[in-house]
């Protein structure tokens, strides 16, 4: 294969490419889902293709196929460089870039590909039998998917690479019903590992865990609505930083002049107690990665370091522009999209609370567990999201369970009155799009965080 693309890349450089690559990428993928005790879904699927990518001037040129038949994909090649030359656009030339040489295998202990189906199958269907324990579980479902991604890249910089990115996630989500309200509840485990990930999980624990919690809902009171403090879990720590900071820290934003923070470089944007950053060079992870869609190493971008904003995450091109280094941002969907600057693992740094101590602090206010969704807007700065339920506190005490409620604020006040921030940081995996396609995978995550935040809904 790294032959085959060599040659392909030669082809664009004889056709006048200032800069070009070509990767392959293989994706096997398996899914599956049991709903009420019956197998929804279940698929075994073996995508992969090939994408030729030439600039001349500011202009890229896009070639991708199927058909590996060398005389196929040359014509492809010569076609990328072609189609570079046909745009007008004007831009900074690519420069010289380092040459890698790696062949990377995914860290897992137990590989997807060498655990039957059958496994994987009862797996799933324990886990949405152990959700059904009570007649008010009206609803069980368990999904289960892996996918083991395969790229092979060579750039006009000399590099030849190939490395696997493995990923497995495993979701239970049960529903309750009294006869007149009804509500949710959802447990994820997810990472850039492998199997082992399961064989190490009580699988009745955590259905049942669901399917208790689900039943709590149903005694869920209404939220205090208006501006309260509110300790955000990992999980909408994790939405404020990737939906709202970290889009608009995405540098073809930056470069449109579409993002909030396009001036801000250097300036005091949150509380002292906010440091956040992109790695995915983070183990375990679903957002983690080895190197991006253009062959740059995975780093740690620091975007936010003790309240001051400090920098953008990059591709080949943007990093071109603004006159920085790429960051390992440029990432595509599948070989058949464009290279976008994307976010990998984005989160809130640790800080010294523990949560008890954050409690203990609150005579009014509200807990949150988990999120539902969430909005991004990189244009404005707003923050917008809905959790799937917390817990009211009390003079430090936690008193009652609370229903679904709304989150809503500008992202930069929310992190100027953030007070305190937790010790332990924790991931949530899922598909992020730009706007509402080219998904790619991610992870967002941080500590138990303390700030002011509009509360409302219920």
């Amino acid at each position: 294969m790294i032959d085959l693309l060599k040659q392909a890349v030669a082809v664009m450089q004889d056709a006048g490419a200032k800069f070009c690559d070509a990767r392959y990428q293989k994706v096997n993928r398996t899914t599956i889902e049991i709903v009420d005790g019956g197998v929804r879904s279940l698929a075994e699927d073996l995508v992969g293709g090939l994408c030729l990518r030439a600039r001349h001037s500011g202009s890229w040129g896009y070639a991708s196929t199927h058909d590996l038949d060398r005389k196929n994909v040359f014509l492809a090649a010569e076609r990328a460089a072609s189609n570079a030359k046909l745009g007008s656009a004007k831009g900074v030339a690519i420069p010289p870039g380092k040459t890698l040489v790696r062949d990377v295998k995914a860290m897992v202990q137990v590989h997807p590909s060498s655990v039957a189906l059958e496994e994987k199958l009862n797996l799933t269907k324990d886990l949405e039998k152990a959700q059904r324990i009570s007649p008010q579980i009206v609803n069980s479902t368990a999904a289960y998917m892996d996918s083991v991604r395969t790229n092979w890249l060579v750039n006009s910089f000399g590099s030849e690479l190939k490395w696997e990115e493995v990923r497995a996630r495993l979701i239970g989500q049960p529903i309750a019903s009294d006869g007149t309200r009804t509500e949710l509840f959802y447990n994820i485990v997810d990472g850039s590992k492998g199997f082992e990930m399961f064989k190490s999980l009580d699988i009745d624990e955590m259905g049942r865990y669901c399917g208790k919690e689900a039943l709590s809902m149903l005694s869920a009171k209404k939220c205090p609505s208006g501006e309260q403090v509110c300790i955000s879990d990992p999980w909408v720590s994790g939405l404020l930083a990737h939906e709202v900071m970290g889009h608009a820290s995405e540098a073809d934003e930056i470069i449109k002049k579409r993002s909030f923070l396009t001036t801000v470089v250097g300036k005091k944007v949150a509380s002292d107690l906010i440091t956040m950053v992109d790695d995915g060079t983070v183990d375990g992870p679903y957002g983690s990665i080895t190197f991006d869609d253009e062959g740059t190493p995975s780093s740690r971008t620091t975007i936010i370091e003790n309240g001051v904003y400090k920098g953008y995450m990059h591709s080949l091109e943007t990093a071109a522009e603004m006159g920085v280094h790429p960051t390992g941002n440029g990432r595509a969907q599948d070989p058949f999209r464009r290279v976008f600057v994307r976010m990998t693992n984005t989160f809130f740094e640790a800080g010294d609370w523990t949560l008890k101590e954050m409690l203990e602090d609150v005579k009014f206010g509200v807990l949150t567990d988990k999120v539902i969704s969430g909005m991004e807007d990189p244009v404005g700065g707003g923050f917008e999201g809905k959790a799937l339920r917390g817990f009211l506190i009390e003079n430090g005490k936690i008193t009652d369970v609370l229903r679904s409620f709304t989150l809503t604020g500008k992202a930069l006040e929310i992190l100027r009155t953030t007070d305190a921030v937790g010790k332990d940081i924790k991931f949530a995996g899922g598909n992020c799009g730009k706007g509402n396609e080219d998904m790619v995978p991610v992870s967002d995550g941080g500590p138990y965080c303390r700030s002011r935040i509009i509360l409302g809904g219920g």
